[in-house]
């Protein structure tokens, strides 16, 4: 009997492999405010507080959250709340079959989900022996905005904003969808594939491989 690896069977039916990118996620935030001592001087300093305080976070999420408000309105873009437990890419993939346009925004998700944001507590110092405030790290329950928009270049992606202090962002990329739009530019022909795609046509003996 033949002992042969997967590699070895695949050597001589695969006549494309590509090897690339699938999910890219660029994460956005200010480092200035991943800190204490940053989130202080930002209030104190930037925003010209005489003192430093959690309270002053929630007219900056209101407005924040009411320019997201204003901006769907005037584009004609709904926000679509997620359920508890939904596929965020089945909602995604239905609404693609719809959209004839060759970019632009897709609607906006909102959901409610963890983030790790700051809190206030009360340190005692080793000098005076009086309470001071302090900004520690806490974890609450926050509004978070998912903008899925359809590049010319890139396809479907989504660019996901937090709605409370200090404010990140995600964006999410697909390799596979930028490869597909750059042959559809060149004019090269593809199909539809599990992962990716594949070079059309498909002879059924030597069938390309998806990207991985």
């Amino acid at each position: 009997m033949l002992v042969q690896s997967v590699g070895e069977l695949l050597n001589d039916r695969v006549t494309l492999d590509l090897e690339g990118i699938d999910r890219l996620y660029l994460n956005l935030y200010q480092p200035r405010l991943q800190t204490g001592g940053g989130v202080a001087n930002f209030f104190k300093v930037h925003r010209g507080a005489k003192v430093a305080s959690t309270v002053l976070m929630a007219p900056i999420s209101h407005a924040f959250v009411k320019a997201i408000d204003r901006f769907a309105q005037r584009e004609g873009v709904e926000i679509v709340p997620f359920a508890k437990g939904q596929r965020k890419d089945d909602v995604t993939r239905e609404r693609l079959r719809d959209f004839a346009q060759p970019e632009g925004v897709l609607y906006i998700g909102k959901a409610q989900e963890r983030f790790a944001s700051f809190r206030m507590i009360k340190k005692i110092s080793a000098h005076t022996g009086q309470p001071y405030p302090w900004f520690t790290r806490g974890t609450v329950m926050c509004n978070h905005y998912y903008f899925y928009l359809v590049d010319a270049d890139f396809g479907p992606l989504f660019i996901k904003f937090c709605s409370y202090f200090p404010y990140t962002a995600r964006v999410c990329l697909n390799g596979h969808e930028y490869v597909k739009r750059q042959l559809a530019k060149a004019g090269i022909p593809f199909g539809p594939w599990t992962t990716g795609c594949s070079p059309a046509p498909i002879r059924p003996a030597r069938n390309a491989s998806s990207m991985t």
